[in-house]
């Protein structure tokens, strides 16, 4: 329970004496604090003689509360708890003095200036750090001194009795042993087919279920409410786009799309000059208007020779491959056109696009058409979001908003914090229509995004409290409750009869299904009240099964277990085994210990 100055906790949270506590005072600032070592305020409970008081309790309460652990809608419980520990922290300092427990100056001093809280970047105890601390949260150097010694004290006692206990070497192996174990059985289900009587749910019994689980039959806080949408989806799929429109997206949309380019490339100041280089692809391009292929004409007239052998074709470009001039005209082609002549540091060239790396049009024209419609209401759907701003937060209800924009004012049934459905169920949303604001004021909401494209407005038009629900309100749920549990409860029956039935050889068709070499780690999509069931049978003698049954939730399982194995040895396993049995046996000797001194305390609540 007690760890170091700066860990430990008090269940709710941390009692705050440095470091992380710097952000608040204390409620009752420094000189409370002295009087609380000091004794005063009013007893609210005496531990074997000694008080506790109110103010110590409230101190304790509001640290949690300031420090953002708790919040203050749980105060009460937290009180409660704070107030019990309390009485467990005065037991067991009760305990350790009398035992003798004992911490001199010299051993504080030496904690107190190697806690890293009250070092200087240097690795040093620094003074004036230890004191602006301490006042921070509300201790002066004499309260915080005897805090600690009343800490360690506890803290001595508790790893005293963890120390104390240990585990033999043969107990880590035998329990390294069972962690490693699998085991092979067979399972069944039973099913309500297996039943043979008609389960009878009488008035009584119903009567009995609803009110030993009426906290199953409560209905929540719930709203009835109005809202109004801006979708601008909506708005586009009432738009009409032209298709000449359309087809101009697609090809914008392939102007920087990657392409497939040939070309024919004359060099020059070399064997011609640049004016016959360029006479040259002139003629070029006039014999390619009389009808000549592009390619053959690449392969007779290019000095590429490497594309000439291939029709000119230099494979899929894309931006940035080539240089600025070459690129320009090649991106400013659609498929099947030529370019004028080009000159690059290369020569000069004609180029042609071949193919397009894009979708063809009618793949990815409702897209396009969302994509222009979306464009052309981005401006109107702007104008009503601001006209929703602006006139729900001045109207007292929704219809006349809804009527000035042009809006549906939808009504929802009665949900409740979290359980609404569709776009009330959205975040945000419900949290919105629970604001002190919409609920308790009875104003609109603010707009609240859903995402890009909507915006809603709440309005709550009725209200009613949670509550519990009448018996006939709920008679269906609840004879469906009572079904369930005399269902679970004859096949229970029913498997014990079975057991009984295979333990003597009694001839038993069952359906089994086999699971082999099962682990404790490796439940091999078993419910997990199955495999702790077949790990609770005792092992089979010989080579009769060992039979049982298991209740996971509401079915009822039949087990069959056929064989043990010791499994492979695990080093990191065993070890694993070995460090939690013995914090669990340090845990159950303070538990022990607390039980304990509760047992024969005088505790005596005022």
């Amino acid at each position: 329970m007690l760890q170091s100055i700066r860990d430990r906790s008090r269940s709710w949270g941390a009692k705050i004496i440095i470091g992380a506590v710097v952000v608040t005072m204390a409620l009752f600032g420094v000189e409370s604090l002295v009087g609380l070592f000091g004794g005063g305020g009013d007893d609210i409970v005496k531990v074997n003689g000694e008080p506790i008081t109110r103010h110590q309790l409230e101190l304790e309460v509001q640290r949690a509360i300031r420090s953002g652990q708790v919040p203050p809608e749980q105060e009460r419980a937290l009180r409660n708890q704070m107030l019990d520990q309390l009485i467990t922290d005065r037991l067991l300092t009760q305990y350790a003095e009398e035992g003798g427990l004992h911490l001199s100056e010299e051993q504080l001093d030496q904690l107190i200036v190697t806690l890293p809280e009250f070092q200087d970047q240097d690795g040093r105890f620094s003074s004036e750090l230890f004191r602006n601390r301490l006042a921070s949260a509300g201790y002066t150097p004499l309260s915080f001194r005897e805090e600690l010694r009343v800490d360690m004290k506890r803290q001595q006692l508790q790893q005293g009795l963890a120390f104390s206990d240990f585990t033999l070497p043969a107990e880590q192996e035998r329990l390294g042993a069972l962690q490693r174990q699998t085991r092979s059985f067979r399972y069944h289900a039973l099913s309500a087919a297996d039943l043979d009587d008609e389960l009878e749910v009488s008035e009584e019994a119903m009567q009995r279920h609803y009110e030993a689980n009426v906290e199953n039959y409560q209905r929540p806080e719930q709203v009835r409410l109005e809202y109004v949408i801006i979708d601008r989806q909506q708005m586009a799929d009432e738009i009409e786009i032209e298709e000449q429109a359309l087809r101009e997206l697609w090809r914008e949309r392939g102007r920087d799309a990657d392409r497939r380019v040939s070309h024919i490339m004359l060099t020059f100041n070399g064997e011609r000059s640049r004016e016959e280089a360029v006479a040259e692809l002139e003629a070029v391009r006039e014999r390619l208007a009389e009808g000549e292929a592009f390619a053959d004409l690449a392969a007779e007239v290019s000095d590429d020779t490497v594309s000439a052998e291939q029709g000119g074709d230099l494979g899929v470009i894309s931006r940035g491959f080539f240089g600025e001039a070459f690129e320009d005209a090649a991106f400013a082609l659609d498929e099947g056109q030529v370019s004028d002549i080009v000159e690059t540091d290369n020569g000069l060239h004609l180029l042609k696009v071949t193919a397009l790396e894009r979708p063809p049009f009618e793949q990815v024209r409702d897209d396009l058409r969302r994509e222009a419609a979306l464009s052309r209401v981005a401006g109107e759907f702007n104008e009503r979001v601001q006209r929703l701003i602006d006139e729900s937060f001045a109207a007292d209800d929704l219809q006349s908003v809804a009527d000035d924009i042009g809006l549906e004012l939808h009504e929802s049934d009665w949900v409740s914090r979290d359980g609404a459905e569709g776009v009330l169920a959205e975040p945000g949303v419900m949290a919105e229509a629970f604001t002190a604001d919409v609920l308790e004021e009875g104003y609109n909401s603010e707009v609240i995004e859903l995402d890009e494209d909507r915006r809603l407005v709440l309005r709550v038009a009725d209200h009613r409290e949670a509550t519990v629900l009448d018996l006939d309100e709920v008679r269906d749920r609840v004879r469906a409750g009572v079904e369930s549990q005399l269902r679970r409860e004859a096949l229970i029956e029913l498997a014990a009869e079975r057991v009984e039935q295979l333990r003597t050889g009694e001839a038993t068709e069952i359906a089994w299904q086999q699971a082999e070499g099962v682990s404790r780690q490796d439940a091999d999509g078993l419910p997990e009240a199955v495999l702790q069931a077949a790990f609770r049978l005792p092992a089979p003698e010989g080579d009769e099964p060992v039979y049982g049954h298991a209740v996971a939730g509401d079915r009822v399982v039949l087990l069959a277990l056929d064989r043990v194995e010791p499994g492979e040895v695990d080093s990191e396993t065993e070890l694993f085994v070995a460090r939690m049995a013995e914090r669990l046996r340090a845990q159950a000797a303070i538990q022990g210990l607390l039980d304990d001194l509760r047992d024969k305390a005088d505790i005596e609540r005022l």
